[in-house]
């Protein structure tokens, strides 16, 4: 059975779909892209933005009585792929060994035109 995980320390969902769903040992959690949940600010670039990207990930983890260690499974989305070595930097900064499985690519383009959004999969 599926469970809705929901924190006001991160941004709501802005459609129809949760900030995080618990099945079994496994917590996905929706892309989170850099907004600060308190003001709805957006920092300027890539370090700041993945670090608050990370943050709301944090937040999501917590309120499903999980930490950043428990994450397996990351997807990076990058505006532009010459932003990954800024990324890389501050991603390496909060994820410890062994890292999660993950993959990065760059799109064409990510709501409220953020340079990056991170999608999470956990497990218990």
């Amino acid at each position: 059975m599926k469970k809705a995980i929901s924190t006001t320390n991160a941004p709501g969902a802005i459609g129809p779909y949760s900030q995080a769903i618990s099945v079994g040992d496994f917590l996905f959690i929706s892309g989170q892209i850099p907004v600060n949940p308190t003001d709805g600010t957006i920092p300027e670039g890539i370090k700041a933005q993945t670090q608050q990207s990370i943050s709301n990930i944090k937040a999501i983890l917590a309120e499903a009585g999980l930490s950043i260690d428990n994450v397996i499974k990351t997807t990076v989305f990058l505006a532009d792929m010459s932003l990954f070595g800024d990324m890389n930097e501050v991603y390496a900064e909060n994820f410890t060994s062994p890292f999660p499985a993950r993959s990065a690519v760059a799109v064409k383009e990510l709501p409220k035109q953020v340079l990056v959004e991170i999608e999470t999969i956990a497990a218990r």
